[in-house]
């Protein structure tokens, strides 16, 4: 019986963590974590039922809420691609959530239980983005999303507050233009339900039609500002900069890749390859666009001291090699663009935990708060090389095979700007990774002192709740990656639409 709901099982599990933290627990940090905890465990565990039920039968599993057939009842659909991305969004909220036990106390000790609270209900909105059936309750589901986010941001230090100001205004914008497309098509269709608009859109009158291609240019613009894509991504840098540590850790991960997520969903499940890529044929101007975003990303992420607005920008280069890769109109291109959502993810998780363990245990960010890492906290250390070789393309690590995937795909459809920036963006993060590791393996001395003394170490590592998730997302790393081929033949060569 509970096999038959676990689509709504995964999204319902945080989200009556959410209420019940709120609503009933008052100053207890160990009742909310141990709440939220086993309800991201609960949804985890129905992801993964569905991942391999999915990947098992080779049908998509279909939900109707309240038994309303759709389309005039909610419905949530889970094929291979979104029950992939469902594993990944808690997996990474339930890594989170073990590693923010210590940090949280420490940051908000009388408002943990509001913490957990808006925790729990981004990743119940998170869920729902990816379950949904339907374009006006992924705008809804979006939207709840967008304001635990903004909420859990604007706790964190400094310019906290100001940041998340900006950026409820550029995502107030970008929600306003995804809605207005949603608009456009519905005037023309009649429908909100994804299948349902996937088969009246391949009609000629309305592939012809100038409201739908309105339409299309208008949700594709909100949903990258939501993404974060270069140039619309003024607001990410300090929004995630100034955030707690595991807020950035739970955000970084999963907001932009949910969002590529949902460009791809639009893109092929309620339009097609052939509309995107022939009627519309606005191809290079995406591909020159994302190989802006890679370069531009990279070089501004080259020039930073402070440790997490090195990684901002290099998610905003790591989102361009997505868009890349799916608007490259190729199978192998699009092949390594849902490999790197789901190797992206774990990258940037593992790195914005080796850098909250760092500001955990130095109360600094800067990058001489990186100096003797490797002798002061070995375990840390050994993470964030692990980490690093992943962003940079070390095999076997996962990112050596996404940017092949990409590569390959960039190389067969002549794409050399492309092929070209990924290239230049791998050696750019060499050199800012290997600094990195130059600063950790030399000791701090004081002016005027040598290099010729013993210096006596004492180590001393983030606490052990913090450590695991880490050591778990290094482990993750190499695995995806050494069974990278397994991975895409078995799961992600189901994803790849139609006409590519």
């Amino acid at each position: 019986m509970i096999e038959n709901h676990l689509p709504v099982i995964v999204i319902l599990a945080p989200l009556i963590a959410s209420l019940t933290i709120g609503l009933l627990v008052r100053g207890s940090a160990a009742l909310s974590s141990f709440i939220l905890i086993v309800a991201l465990i609960c949804s985890f565990l129905a992801s993964c039922s569905l991942l391999f039920g999915v990947m098992e039968s080779g049908v998509a599993v279909h939900y109707f809420m309240g038994n309303w057939q759709p389309p005039f009842g909610i419905e949530l659909v889970v094929d291979h691609l979104s029950s992939m991305v469902l594993v990944l969004v808690s997996g990474c909220a339930l890594l989170t959530a073990v590693y923010s036990l210590p940090e949280v106390c420490r940051e908000l000790p009388d408002r943990t239980h509001h913490y957990y609270s808006l925790y729990a209900l981004l990743v119940s909105g998170l869920l729902g983005i990816v379950s949904s059936g339907d374009v006006f309750n992924l705008y809804v589901l979006l939207e709840i999303s967008a304001l635990a986010s903004y909420a859990l941001l604007a706790g964190g230090r400094g310019l906290a507050y100001i940041s998340t100001f900006k950026y409820i205004m550029v995502g107030t914008i970008g929600a306003s233009f995804y809605l207005f497309g949603v608009a456009y098509i519905y005037i023309k269709t009649g429908s909100l339900n994804i299948a349902d608009l996937g088969v009246m859109l391949a009609a000629p009158e309305l592939t012809e039609s100038i409201s739908i291609k309105i339409g299309f240019v208008l949700i594709i613009i909100g949903v990258w500002v939501k993404m974060a894509f270069f140039p619309l991504h003024g607001w990410l840098p300090n929004a995630y900069t100034y955030a707690s540590s595991t807020t950035s850790c739970l955000i970084a991960p999963l907001m932009t890749k949910v969002s590529v997520y949902i460009m791809i969903r639009l893109m092929f499940t309620v339009f097609s390859a052939d509309y995107i890529f022939q009627t519309l044929e606005y191809g290079a101007i995406v591909m020159a666009m994302a190989c802006a975003a890679i370069l531009f990303g990279s070089i501004s992420a080259l020039a930073q001291k402070d440790l997490k607005r090195m990684l901002c920008y290099i998610v905003i280069a790591e989102i361009g090699y997505m868009v890349g890769g799916v608007w490259m109109a190729d199978g192998t291109g699009f092949t390594g663009a849902v490999y790197h959502i789901l190797a992206d993810a774990v990258m940037t998780l593992c790195m914005f935990m080796v850098i909250g363990a760092v500001i955990h245990t130095t109360d600094k960010s800067s990058l001489d708060a990186m100096r003797g890492i490797f002798r002061k906290m070995p375990i840390t250390g050994v993470v964030f090389l692990i980490g690093a070789f992943a962003l940079i393309g070390v095999p076997p690590t996962c990112g050596f095979f996404s940017k092949w995937f990409l590569l390959s795909g960039a190389m067969a459809t002549e794409q050399w700007f492309f092929a070209g920036s990924l290239i230049i963006s791998s050696l750019i993060n060499a050199v800012i990774f290997f600094r990195l590791i130059e600063i950790g393996f030399f000791p701090s001395f004081k002016e005027g002192e040598s290099g010729d003394h013993h210096e006596v170490v004492v180590v001393k590592e983030a606490p052990v709740a913090m450590l695991v998730p880490m050591v778990i997302t290094a482990t993750l790393l190499l695995l995806i990656g050494i069974y990278a081929g397994e991975i895409s033949s078995n799961l992600i060569r189901w994803t790849i639409p139609a006409g590519l």
